[in-house]
């Protein structure tokens, strides 16, 4: 019977997914799977692009876990596409690869003054407060306002996790540098910035309500925001998810706290809406000092055009949370305006000819962009597996396929690799540091460390 060796590139929900379905499909051949992961812990974005304080969504994580558990896929932590292991290598290995590897930079916002001092990508300050190994172990929260830009989820994430109180972190699995870091934070006012208004928000009703539900913080809502238009009222009607949204937010503009007046917590939370970045205004030594934006209004159609009124905020530090955006790989197509593998349905497309390469496939947010949820992952997975199954005649056919191969490889090039078992000491390992305080877990942060124990160094 005919077999395929099949890399998969990126241990998070979209590797995992198209391998579990792969395995899982009707196909007329046996199936060996190995997942690379750069970081020493699998799982992607859901261990480190979730919010500590969100254990709901990080329920993810059990099903993934279910998967990796069978015992049918390979993992091989702590190995870097394109340094540790190449194109080439894959090729010499493997039938196929495909790569789910997600987008984890930011969007750039092209306006004056972004540049500066104390201005931000959202993706950054994520991956501090989630324990990233690779970013630096502080991160500086000296400012008193600060402003965010983006109406997603992350957006709101990141506004949460500037106002939130760091004490009422301590029952997840918050890292210890990250509390500390939180616990001196000097931030009295986050401005949420949004170029649109309240009923065309991109956060989930579950993302706005928990905001409203923070210790110490007034929400503050500005009256002026809220004179819809026919539009923004026909979303209200018809879209259960815009109507609970707005349900929201009415309710918080009846609060004492709005506008400003009568608040009484240590800490505000600011929604400005039909608010169209235009400016970061810097002070004499280049940080920031304010944020200048354009008032807009409705267009008619759900969208928003400018007013030509300019305000301006003043702030000393700012967070643009407008998307994620994805990184090229070594010796694989890209696409830099959309930030994507090129592809067809998964099946990878060489730049210049726009061909199909063969053995080469991609999934998940690499593949489409960073939009949609975990459930579009896995439609986007079986898309791609699918193509698999059916371009046999066109896989690589690879020198040795054996499964001894890839570990004799990384040996040879010294590389410190992690395995399955090296993922459950570790997570064994997280678990037993949040014991004593009654936590689910405290994340293990520098590289080295999380080698070492997953290795049982």
């Amino acid at each position: 019977m005919t077999k395929l060796r099949l890399a998969i590139v990126g241990a998070g929900p979209a590797g995992i997914y198209a391998a579990d379905i792969l395995l899982k499909a009707e196909r007329r051949f046996d199936v060996s799977i190995d997942l690379f992961e750069q970081l020493p812990a699998p799982y992607g974005l859901v261990r480190y692009g979730v919010a500590p304080d969100h254990p709901r969504i990080k329920g993810i994580i059990t099903a993934l876990r279910d998967v990796l558990d069978r015992g049918d896929i390979r993992l091989f932590g702590n190995v870097r596409f394109g340094e540790d292991i190449t194109l080439e290598d894959l090729k010499r290995h493997y039938n196929a690869v495909i790569f789910a590897t997600g987008a984890i930079r930011d969007t750039s916002l092209d306006i004056p003054g972004i540049d500066a001092v104390a201005s931000y990508g959202a993706a950054d300050y994520v991956s501090w407060f989630d324990g990233h190994p690779d970013v630096p172990r502080e991160w500086p929260l000296d400012a008193a306002s600060v402003a965010v830009l983006g109406n997603g989820n992350v957006a709101l994430d990141v506004a949460r996790m500037l106002a939130k109180h760091a004490e009422d972190l301590l029952v997840t699995e918050v890292p210890a540098n990250v509390y500390e870091g939180l616990k001196a934070s000097e931030v009295t006012d986050v401005h949420v910035f949004g170029r649109r208004g309240p009923a065309q928000v991109k956060f989930t009703p579950l993302e706005l309500r928990e905001l409203g539900e923070l210790r110490d913080v007034d929400m503050v809502v500005y009256d002026e925001d809220f004179d819809y238009d026919d539009a923004s009222k026909d979303a209200v009607a018809s879209n259960k998810q815009v109507m609970v949204i707005d349900r929201v937010l009415q309710s918080w503009r009846k609060r004492e706290s709005v506008n400003n007046a009568g608040g009484t917590a240590s800490r505000r939370l600011h929604l400005h809406f039909w608010a169209r970045p235009v400016e970061v205004r810097k002070d004499d030594a280049g940080r920031v000092a304010a944020l200048v934006y354009e008032r807009t209004r409705p267009d008619g159609q759900g969208g928003a055009i400018g007013t030509g009124e300019m305000r301006e905020v003043p702030i000393q530090a700012l967070y643009r949370a407008i998307g994620y955006f994805g990184s090229p790989l070594p010796g694989v197509p890209f696409d830099k305006k959309h930030g994507v593998i090129p592809n067809r349905e998964g099946q990878v497309l060489a730049k210049d000819s726009n061909q199909q390469m063969p053995g080469i496939y991609a999934t998940g947010w690499i593949k489409r962009g960073p939009v949609g949820l975990i459930g579009h992952t896995k439609s986007d997975a079986m898309e791609t597996v699918r193509h698999i199954i059916n371009d046999q005649g066109s896989w690589w056919r690879p020198e040795d396929p054996s499964e001894e191969a890839i570990p004799a490889l990384l040996e040879e090039r010294g590389v410190t690799w992690t395995d399955l078992d090296g993922w459950h000491r570790l997570d064994e390992h997280e678990i037993a540091l949040g014991a004593p305080e009654e936590r689910a877990r405290i994340k293990v942060v520098p590289r080295d460390e999380m080698v070492r124990v997953s290795r049982g160094e």
